[in-house]
């Protein structure tokens, strides 16, 4: 337990004195936040209803799927993770501990916008604390978990840009944070079901804000966190200890059953 503490408060301690990681968790987010706050509400007028929620999970996708992977491909291909093994460090704890201080990370800047949106864009707060609460532990869960498993397949950096790009791109098109859900084409919203944005703005929506859901609110939350619990187990066992170890006991493609809740949940809508 003293390891474990010792190394969760190392990785927090990074996440803030790496010039990345901060741009990443905090500048990032919260930049894009006062950029929207003060430019939707203007040309969109109904952006305002959603602004909290929707800029909460754009914090979370920046830190987690553009923080997270990198880390982890660099440490790997550094040899960190060859110490760790020396030292008798679990390849779980190495997966796990850069996502907990990454959601704590995450908990500050959602406290931050969801107490001064009402204050600088009269933003509406949530009817339902506790929904909300539990829909951000279960976004930042699936999107942690996402994050880890690409750290894992990802070869290189550069790998690492291109599978998350393919999460973070379509998720700010089509994952109902500029657009709603509902104004969506039948084929883009049932592309848009398989991300974790749309999940999230869905149980935000009808579960926090007091507003109408496009499918079972419930069945969002619990899609996402069978999602991010599956995305740590595929992670921990496709897990690689050296680029150089050519034995792996899974292929990469196996990280696709990642979405695998999401498919069972557009199926039974």
């Amino acid at each position: 337990m003293n390891a474990f503490s010792q190394h969760f408060a190392f990785e927090f301690r990074t996440g803030i004195r790496n010039k990345t990681l901060l741009l990443m968790n905090y500048l990032f987010p919260l930049g894009f936040y006062l950029m929207m706050g003060f430019i939707m509400p203007e040309i969109n007028p109904p952006f305002l209803e959603t602004l909290v929620p929707a800029m909460v999970v754009f914090g979370i996708l920046a830190a987690t799927l553009l923080g997270l992977p990198d880390p982890l491909v660099n440490a790997r291909e550094t040899g960190i993770f060859r110490s760790y093994k020396i030292n008798g460090v679990p390849s779980s704890s190495i997966l796990i501990i850069p996502a907990l201080t990454t959601m704590l990370h995450l908990v500050i800047v959602t406290a931050i916008i969801t107490a001064t949106a009402p204050l600088l864009f009269d933003a509406p707060l949530p009817v339902s604390w506790f929904a909300y609460v539990l829909t951000f532990m279960a976004l930042a869960c699936a999107c942690a978990g996402i994050s880890v498993l690409i750290g894992v397949v990802s070869s290189s950096s550069r790998i690492t840009v291109l599978w998350s790009q393919l999460v973070f791109v379509p998720s700010m098109l089509l994952g109902g944070l500029m657009l709603p859900y509902s104004m969506l084409p039948d084929a883009a919203g049932k592309v848009a079901q398989l991300l974790p944005a749309t999940q999230a703005m869905n149980a935000f929506n009808g579960l926090a804000m007091g507003t109408v859901a496009d499918f079972s609110p419930w069945g969002s939350v619990i899609a996402l966190f069978a999602s991010g619990l599956l995305g740590f187990a595929l992670a921990i066992y496709l897990f690689s200890w050296d680029s150089h170890n050519t034995k792996r006991r899974g292929h990469p493609l196996m990280g696709l059953l990642v979405l695998l809740p999401y498919v069972v949940g557009m199926l039974l809508a």
